[in-house]
Formats: C-alpha cells, structure tokens, sequence
C-alpha cells in the first residue's frame, strides 16, 4: 500500500475501494479488526458474503475465491501448489499447513495470496510458470 493511501482516514479508505483485493490490503493491515479471531474460516465466511453483494447488486468483478457450484480459481490453484485435495475449502488447506509450520494462518494466508497473484499477473501476460515455478512464454 502507498504512503499516501495510508495517510487517509478510514473512511476514505474503503470509500476508494476498487475491487476484492482492496478489501484484503485492508485486512493485511488490521487482520484482527476485519476477522474474528484471525481466522481464515471467518475471512472466508466474509469473502463469501462480498461476493453475495455482488451478484445481489450486479456489479461484475473477477472473483478468485469462491465459485457456486464449483472450485475458484484460488482453490484450484492452492490444490496445484500444495498437492492436497479436501472438500473443506481452502481455509482448511492452509490452516492444516500453517499449523505443520508453526505459522500463523493469516500470515501464510496473505503470502500465499501474493504467490497467486503474482503467478495471475504472469499468466495473464502469457508467461505460465514451469514445473520448478519459474515463469516462461509458451
């Protein structure tokens, strides 16, 4: 986040929200005041509800982490990169993860997110990562 996007008041700050990922600097920043107890089932609970609002409002905005009726693309992609496949949703995978590593969820949660991120951004420029990670044009 900019020095200058800190500077603003709260307010402000949520008023100049573009998308789902602007939401999630903000809890990045204050995870204990955005999420119950910092945990990833309640992150993705609220993540769910803002997709809700969403389709309720008919607003169209790429959505990486929850699909009705399917896996999202988050999911799909933390199956890929963890090898573990469970019905429970990725805030069990990383859960079970941050909890062998001795690591906060939230902290591996947003590492994690940036990792996904990054390899979108790539994708979408038409570089797809190889088996050891590293981008390549096709």
């Amino acid at each position: 986040m900019t020095a200058a996007k800190n500077a603003l008041s709260a307010h402000e700050r949520l008023s100049a929200m573009r998308d789902v990922y602007d939401l999630l600097d903000e809890v990045r920043l204050r995870p204990g005041m955005w999420v119950r107890d910092r945990s990833l089932r309640h992150l993705d609970s609220m993540l769910a509800g803002y997709r809700i609002a969403l389709a309720v409002h008919g607003v169209e905005e790429p959505f990486d982490f929850w699909s009705p009726g399917g896996q999202s693309p988050f999911s799909l992609w933390l199956e890929r990169r963890t090898g573990e496949q469970t019905s429970l949703g990725w805030p069990t995978v990383i859960e079970r993860s941050a909890e062998a590593a001795g690591r906060p969820p939230m902290e591996l949660f947003f590492e994690l997110l940036d990792e996904f991120r990054d390899e979108s951004r790539g994708q979408s420029r038409g570089e797809f990562p190889d088996q050891q990670g590293r981008s390549s044009q096709p």
